[in-house]
């Protein structure tokens, strides 16, 4: 899932260890986060929505496959 966290921690001015910090989990999970190796549980992405006072749907972007 593609995501728009590092774009809009950097406009903030944040490190990831500040950012981290700030929603509680590591700085490797949040690099992790960044380059797309995981993706956060439901609370986590609330819990990063709120922080940037954005929807869900502004920072996590679902990429629709194709099904045939």
């Amino acid at each position: 899932m593609k995501n728009r966290v590092e774009e809009l921690r950097k406009t903030r001015g944040l490190r990831q260890e500040e950012f981290a910090r700030a929603i509680r989990v590591s700085r490797q999970t949040v690099s992790s986060i960044e380059t797309g190796r995981y993706s956060p549980s439901l609370e986590l992405a609330f819990t990063i929505s709120d922080f940037f006072g954005l929807p869900i749907e502004e920072i996590f972007l679902h990429e629709r496959s194709d099904m045939q």
